[in-house]
């Protein structure tokens, strides 16, 4: 009569249970091909301005205050920096 209370085990069911979560995790993973994004290239092409006749060319005082920006003429406050999308440099409307 055995002493011990544990049931006894055999080396084959506990090889079956260290190879199978091995053999049921393991799988074939194949790594995505990496992408390559080429940018396009920007181009800036300033907007075909000119004032009216009668008024006369004032060169800018100061640098362009960011990309984007022209040197243009405003009707009430003379020549400035526009910009398409944020309008006047310092404000003006």
């Amino acid at each position: 009569m055995k002493t011990s209370s544990r049931p006894s085990s055999s080396p084959f069911r506990l090889c079956a249970l260290a190879v199978l979560p091995a053999a049921l995790l393991a799988g074939c993973v194949v790594a995505p091909e990496p992408v390559h994004v080429v940018p396009r290239p920007v181009v800036v092409t300033p907007p075909v301005y000119a004032p009216p006749p009668t008024v006369v060319y004032v060169a800018p005082t100061y640098a362009m205050p960011a990309p984007g920006y022209v040197w243009h003429y405003h009707p009430r406050h003379g020549w400035g920096w526009y910009h398409p999308v944020y309008g006047w440099h310092r404000g003006w409307h």
